[in-house]
């Protein structure tokens, strides 16, 4: 059996996934496969139920940890710094996104780093042991330096096991649309996609999703370097709210610029209109930064568009990862829609070309 391991859920989550098993688990809900997400150490889904409960309401499922323990799934946290403490994001198993969150507002200090080659090498040998074809989805290279320390990591295992099949992927997906490209590459494996047929796959798949996130504040920005502070207090000031998402390659990239959280939030709605394709089958995710009060009137808002009055929706908080860098009050909204290549430039198209994309 295929086991389809280190995908990345998250930026923060390497799962070593029998597709059989997690296939079984998540059908038994409701007869069809349901998406389990994170929340306060929970899970919990918003599906149609049919004739299983009256109302869609949040359904505790089960918690990432239990899935973990159920299906033996290894996840491999990033290391992040909250005042001079160095943690692994393990997915708020041991701590809650309202305390994180809430020491960010106080002023704590948070920074992160990537998976060291070493972890990658050791990851990796236990896969080849183990002898089982592995699919490693690694969190966008442009965000981060864990692909090119999991590319030497690969390359390294497979000298020492030259029979073993791993295989690296770029995912170029930042957070919650990392996590739609990785359940779906479950469903496929688990409709008979080999390895490397999954690989060729998620390299063409990835185009199709979509995320658009607003910040509450730029101060996480600032703080880490990334905007000048003088120019985080003006937008506070002016009550800026940006609207963000990513290319091809993964990286950040400005949408457009709102006066206000509302007409942010808007703006995040706009683009879901404008680039969703309908289909039931396909979920639809929601993330915050303790931020539930905006992703419900998002959820509500979606729920009115055409083909989404029933549609699996996601809802999560995004980890300590992602959070150190947007803050808190972020929100975020990441579908499956219309092929994000067919709208690039020439000169992007040439150059994804050139790569051999």
């Amino acid at each position: 059996m295929l086991y389809i391991r280190g995908i990345s859920l998250y930026p923060v989550v390497v799962a070593n996934l029998d597709t059989e098993s997690l296939k079984a688990l998540l059908e038994s809900v409701c007869g069809r496969l349901t998406l389990i997400s994170c929340k306060n150490n929970g899970a919990y889904i918003k599906t149609d139920l049919g004739e299983y409960i009256e109302k869609t309401d949040n359904v505790n499922i089960i918690g990432y940890a239990e899935v973990a323990a159920n299906l033996d799934v290894d996840i491999l946290g990033f290391p992040f710094i909250i005042d001079g403490e160095e943690r692994t994001d393990d997915i708020w198993s041991s701590m809650s996104p309202k305390e994180f969150y809430d020491r960010m507002r106080a002023g704590a200090r948070v920074s992160t780093s990537a998976v060291s080659l070493g972890r990658y090498i050791e990851f990796f040998t236990e896969c080849a042991k183990e002898g089982t074809p592995t699919v490693y989805l690694c969190f966008t290279s442009a965000l981060s330096s864990s692909y090119n320390s999991a590319c030497q990591a690969a390359d390294a295992v497979r000298a020492e096991y030259p029979n073993f099949e791993l295989y690296v992927v770029d995912n170029a997906l930042p957070c919650a649309t990392g996590a739609l490209l990785a359940l779906e590459a479950v469903r496929q494996r688990s409709a008979g996609l080999t390895a490397k047929q999954l690989v060729d796959w998620a390299n063409e798949a990835k185009t199709y999703v979509h995320g658009y996130f607003t910040l509450d504040s730029f101060d996480a920005l600032a703080a880490g370097g990334r905007i000048p502070p003088a120019a985080a207090q003006l937008t506070a000031k002016l009550d800026v709210k940006p609207e963000l998402s990513y290319d091809l390659a993964g990286s950040l990239s400005l949408i457009g610029v709102n006066r206000g959280r509302k007409k942010a939030l808007k703006s995040i709605l706009k683009s879901f209109r404008e680039n969703y394709v309908p289909d039931r089958t396909m979920p639809i995710a929601i993330m915050t930064a303790d931020a539930e009060k905006d992703g419900d009137w998002l959820e509500a808002a979606i729920r009115k568009e055409e083909g989404c009055a029933d549609v699996t929706i996601i809802r999560g908080s995004v980890g300590p990862t992602i959070g150190s860098h947007v803050g808190p009050g972020m929100v975020a909204c990441a579908f499956w829609g219309k092929n994000r290549a067919e709208k690039a430039s020439l000169s992007d198209r040439i150059a994804r070309r050139v790569r051999g994309q």
